[in-house]
C-alpha cells in the first residue's frame, strides 16, 4: 500500500464549526499525514469550541477568520507568512444561508439572503486563492467543497445550489489561473452527511434515505471517505490533476432512476 506523506507541509482548512464538520475530518487526516494543520474560527464565540477540538495536539493551531471580510483574510494570511516557509494545502469548506432561505420557494429568495449566500459560500474562495498563491512558491492544492445541486435540483438545498454552481466554476476558473504557478484547484462533491449544516436543509433526511436507495453502493458515504478523497488531492499523487469535480457519492451521479 502506498502511504501518503506529508511531513514538512502546511495547510490551511476553513470551515471547522464542530466534531461532525466534514473540514474538521479533512483536518485530521491531514495532520495524520504529517502535514502542520492550521485551523480557522469565524470569530469569538465559536473559538472555544475549536479550541477543544485542537487541544493538545501540537501539530494544529488555530487562526481567527471571518471570510466575509478581506482584510480578515489578508490578516489570517499575513500571519502565517510570518510563521512558516511556505503554503501548500488549502481547505474551502465554508457555506452558509440564511434558514428561511433553504426552504419554501426559490423564486421567493431574497436580494439580500442571494448576496449573503453567494458571498460566503463562493465568493470567499477567490481572496482565499488571491492572497494563498503568493505563499505556495513551489505549487500546491486548493481544494473547495461542494454537492451535486449545483447542475441538479434538490427540493430545500434552494440558494445553496446556486452558491455551489458558483463555486464549481470558480474552481475552474482558478484551476485555468494558477495551473502554470503549479497551484492545482480542485472540488470534492459528497454526498449527504450528517453536519451542523445539514440540519438546517429542508428535506435532508430523505434526501439522505433517497441517495442510500439509489446508490450503486445502497449506502451512504461517511466522513472518512471523504477525508480520504481529500488527502488524495492533498498529495503528490495528484499532480495531474486539476479545475476536477470529484463526486464522492456512492455512484449516486450515474444512477437514472
Amino acid at each position: 500500500m502506498y502511504s501518503i506523506d506529508l511531513t514538512g507541509k502546511t495547510a490551511i482548512v476553513f470551515g471547522v464549526a464542530n466534531h461532525r464538520s466534514i473540514a474538521w475530518h479533512i483536518a485530521q487526516e491531514i495532520e495524520s499525514a504529517g502535514a502542520k494543520v492550521y485551523i480557522t474560527y469565524q470569530n469569538e464565540r465559536l473559538r472555544s469550541g475549536v479550541e477543544k477540538l485542537v487541544e493538545g495536539n501540537t501539530n494544529m493551531d488555530i487562526l481567527e477568520c471571518d471570510v466575509s471580510s478581506d482584510t480578515n483574510i489578508e490578516n489570517t494570511f499575513n500571519q502565517i507568512k510570518g510563521e512558516v516557509n511556505s503554503l501548500d494545502i488549502i481547505v474551502h469548506s465554508i457555506a452558509f444561508a440564511n434558514r428561511e432561505d433553504l426552504s419554501g420557494d426559490f423564486s421567493k429568495t431574497g436580494r439580500e439572503g442571494f448576496q449573503v449566500a453567494l458571498e460566503v459560500s463562493a465568493y470567499s474562495l477567490i481572496p482565499i486563492a488571491r492572497y494563498a498563491a503568493p505563499l505556495m512558491g513551489e505549487g500546491g492544492s486548493i481544494m473547495g467543497l461542494t454537492f451535486s445541486a449545483s447542475d441538479r435540483v434538490f427540493p430545500g438545498y434552494n440558494i445553496m445550489g446556486t452558491a455551489k454552481a458558483a463555486l464549481e466554476n470558480e474552481i475552474k476558473q482558478l484551476a485555468y489561473e494558477l495551473g502554470p504557478k503549479g497551484i492545482r484547484v480542485n472540488g470534492l462533491s459528497p454526498g449527504p452527511l450528517d453536519t451542523l449544516s445539514s440540519r438546517a436543509i429542508h428535506g435532508y433526511v430523505d434526501m439522505k434515505k433517497v441517495q442510500a436507495e439509489r446508490s450503486p453502493i445502497q449506502r451512504n458515504i461517511t466522513h472518512m471517505e471523504v477525508s480520504s478523497a481529500a488527502l488524495f488531492f492533498a498529495s503528490n499523487l495528484s499532480t495531474g490533476i486539476t479545475g476536477h469535480i470529484l463526486p464522492i457519492d456512492g455512484g449516486y451521479q450515474i444512477a437514472g432512476v
